[in-house]
């Protein structure tokens, strides 16, 4: 336990948690001083602090075990072999989701209540986060989180409630919450000079609102794209909502990319952990993912990892024990994902995104868009994120019509969406795991790592409950549900 603390520590950049807040030990912590830290300040913190929880140890976990990485040692080898503990994810709970991002974005809601521009972003990241975390645990404290002093001890809300609302128990959706949030940035009354994002603090977009309503709709699209094996009907209204409105990201110009710097103590930490710190050597390149790529002639492999001097991918298969390649030799994520110095960005919410979650609605839901051609800009989308130029993109179509084609029934079409969504992903193991655990795609992760132990050697569907929330809130069920139990909205 002790190692993975330090591991989480010691990639804990300046940004996270500055919102004046010292109890990070409490969900529901308030700044001790929140008139001291204006909304300008902690914008930047905040969103920092979102992207780097979904980059940092849960990326790691859920990039291994959705089999694009390989955990060859520490706690990532534990991971490989669907080892999850309460012992796990504790600083990831307590320092980056509760303490850290949302207790900030709920700082700006409180105190510049009249900043519209800075409380409409504030609700849709809070929104964004608040998914990040209950798709992890399952069941979390958010209705009575981030209170303060005035409840110490919150509830846990049911997912089902967090997505959907539950008026008896005075639980907002996270669609209602994303949705006041655009209310406030579509606000006639605006906000008060010198109360408007910048290019400093708006680390994503640089003060462009309308951006900001794009990624509000393509939360919207998310969030109902989760829960849409679930409840259809739910996730058809917001879809069609979102498309009506035309208020979505259609462009990667548009994409809610948060971009690190490339100095010591603000770098991406992907890149961090894997090219910088002391457990660099602790991930590699998953065969069965090199594999996957290369069966499919995709040319976004030599982008998004290395290779070695000889020009050889270095790889491991997942839950393999010995006989990995020397350290020199390992495939490690590429500049496209992490950035050349560690500048990422961490990508939260992009246009290629949209296109796959609109493509498999068309075929799950009946919503509106022609499969194949929101298939094939998503392709696209994420092949020119990656460097490829249209025309070599257009190549690898017509050389590829496996690929390019969707075909057979429509749950097979939904399959070759997923996997090209899968690929897209890299480096963002969250959607990867969130997708697989809703569709069962890719089906290729179904085949288990070697030496898969864990609790009945089956992939880990939730996180477990940290053993510090269990201890001090009387309201964590004692004994939590383990790693093999679904959360509501997988019923896959």
């Amino acid at each position: 336990m002790n190692s993975v603390i330090k591991k989480s520590l010691l990639l804990l950049p300046l940004a996270v948690g500055l919102g004046s807040c010292n109890k990070f030990l409490d969900v529901n912590v308030t700044p001790n001083n929140p008139t001291a830290v204006p909304p300008s300040v902690l914008l930047s913190s905040s969103l920092i602090g979102s992207a780097f929880s979904n980059a940092n140890e849960l990326n790691r976990f859920a990039s291994v075990v959705t089999q694009q990485l390989t955990g060859a040692a520490g706690s990532p080898a534990n991971y490989d072999t669907y080892n999850v503990t309460a012992a796990d994810f504790g600083n990831q709970w307590r320092f980056e989701i509760f303490g850290g991002a949302l207790v900030n974005y709920q700082q700006i809601i409180n105190t510049a209540p009249n900043a519209r521009a800075y409380t409409g972003i504030a609700k849709i990241m809070k929104a964004y986060t608040f998914s990040l975390a209950t798709d992890t645990w399952g069941d979390i404290p958010y209705s009575q989180a981030l209170l303060g002093e005035t409840n110490l001890t919150p509830r846990l809300d049911k997912q089902e409630d967090i997505y959907q609302g539950n008026q008896s128990l005075g639980i907002q959706s996270l669609f209602d919450l994303v949705r006041e949030g655009l209310a406030d940035l579509n606000s006639n009354n605006g906000s008060p000079t010198g109360l408007v994002p910048g290019t400093l603090d708006d680390v994503v977009y640089k003060g462009t609102l309308a951006n900001w309503r794009r990624a509000g709709g393509t939360l919207l699209l998310k969030l109902a794209s989760t829960i849409s094996v679930k409840n259809p009907t739910l996730a058809t209204t917001v879809i069609n909502e979102v498309l009506q409105s035309g208020n979505y990201i259609n462009s990667n110009t548009q994409d809610l990319n948060v971009a690190f710097g490339g100095a010591v103590g603000s770098r991406d930490p992907r890149y961090e952990y894997t090219y910088v710190s002391l457990f660099r050597d602790d991930l590699i390149l998953s065969t069965r993912y090199l594999n996957l790529l290369q069966s499919l002639n995709d040319p976004r492999l030599p982008i998004f990892f290395t290779r070695n001097a000889a020009g050889n991918y270095g790889t491991a298969d997942n839950g393999q024990r010995g006989g990995y390649p020397t350290p020199v030799n390992y495939s490690r994520y590429g500049s496209a994902i992490v950035g050349a110095n560690g500048e990422g960005p961490v990508r939260l919410l992009t246009n290629f995104q949209r296109a796959f979650i609109l493509a498999e609605a068309a075929l799950r839901l009946g919503t509106p868009g022609d499969p194949q051609a929101l298939y094939t800009e998503g392709i696209r989308a994420s092949m020119t994120l990656a460097g490829l130029t249209a025309a070599q993109i257009d190549a690898y179509l017509a050389a590829n019509p496996k690929v390019a084609t969707l075909t057979g029934t429509n749950e097979e079409k939904i399959a070759q969406i997923i996997t090209q969504k899968y690929i897209a992903f890299t480096g963002n193991g969250i959607e990867l795991w969130n997708d697989y655990r809703r569709t069962g795609y890719p089906a290729s992760i179904n085949t288990r790592s070697q030496n898969a132990t864990g609790v009945d050697g089956t992939i880990p569907v939730r996180a477990v409950y940290v053993q510090e929330e269990i201890q001090r809130n009387p309201n964590f069920p004692q004994a939590p549900p383990q790693s093999n139990v679904k959360v509501w909205w997988d019923a896959n």
